[in-house]
């Protein structure tokens, strides 16, 4: 069941049409590695893309569930924090931020915060974009180097807000405390502006750009929208996409560091949880 398959053929996971696991691409559609190195079909049966998209969509709503019920007696409703999860709640499982990184020393949570959210808005607009952003990326890409990406867009992301604030510059301050999966978000949006560089779509990098100036330019108005993480996830996703060229193919070395972001995604929320503990039990 779980054998890697060296011969014969397969169905191309972008086509559907017959293709040799052997081959470097599909003559149907040009599918790089559509054989995956003769892993595509057990890779089917549990998703084309290890089922990253669905493991992010369902780890961030199961945070945002438990980071509500884990203090609902302090979690707040008015405005546009929408059932937001209280301060101390968020500051367990995992915010990103000034106060985290720098006054208590939580380094890691350049990576869990990724998976928490501020309210029912938030999460859900995050959950939409990702859903439509995630499988252009991977289908770019190739898994392991989307995760590697959104990976890089989140460290990169949470680092530079949390430095920012670090600074002090008074209206481009930073984040005091920040969660959310649009760091990693725009990091995805930079990786796809990388490609429409290298391969010439130009009109697939002017979509993408708008996106871009339409979210810095309402996260100028809108306030709470922390656009150092948005920017500093733009670079991350953009010099990581930029790295590893997507003219190139992925390589099985690239599967191998995108299963230890799995990892390391899951022990910051861990780490989060278990050395936050005496902090949230004290109020």
């Amino acid at each position: 069941m779980f054998q890697r398959q060296t011969t014969g053929s397969i169905v191309c996971p972008s086509c559907g049409r017959l293709v040799g696991v052997r081959d470097p691409e599909c003559f149907t559609c040009g599918r790089r590695n559509p054989g995956l190195w003769g892993f595509a079909p057990l890779l089917q049966k549990v998703g084309l893309d290890f089922g990253f998209t669905q493991l992010v969509f369902t780890a961030c709503v199961a945070m945002y569930a438990v980071s509500l019920l884990s203090d609902w007696q302090n979690m707040t409703s008015g405005g546009l924090a929408i059932l937001s999860p209280s301060g101390r709640s968020l500051f367990l499982f995992g915010a990103s931020g000034w106060q985290p990184i720098f006054v208590f020393g939580r380094w890691w949570t350049i990576l869990s915060a990724a998976f928490l959210h501020g309210g029912l808005l938030h999460i859900g607009m995050n959950m939409m974009w990702l859903r439509q952003i995630m499988p252009v990326v991977q289908e770019y890409y190739g898994v392991g180097r989307l995760i590697i990406i959104y990976t890089a867009a989140s460290a990169c992301g949470f680092a530079l807000t949390s430095f920012m604030y670090f600074l002090r510059l008074g209206p481009f301050d930073g984040a005091f405390r920040t969660v959310g999966a649009s760091a990693s978000l725009f990091g995805l949006f930079g990786a796809l502006m990388v490609y429409s560089k290298r391969t010439g779509h130009t009109a697939m990098g002017q979509v993408i750009w708008r996106y871009v100036t339409i979210f810095v330019v309402i996260g100028l108005i809108v306030p709470y929208i922390d656009n150092w993480a948005h920017l500093g996830g733009y670079a991350g996703g953009w010099l990581a996409a930029r790295i590893m060229d997507p003219l190139k193919e992925e390589s099985p070395t690239h599967m191998l560091i995108g299963l230890v972001c799995l990892v390391l995604f899951g022990a910051s929320i861990v780490a989060s949880v278990v050395l936050g503990i005496p902090f949230f039990q004290q109020g």
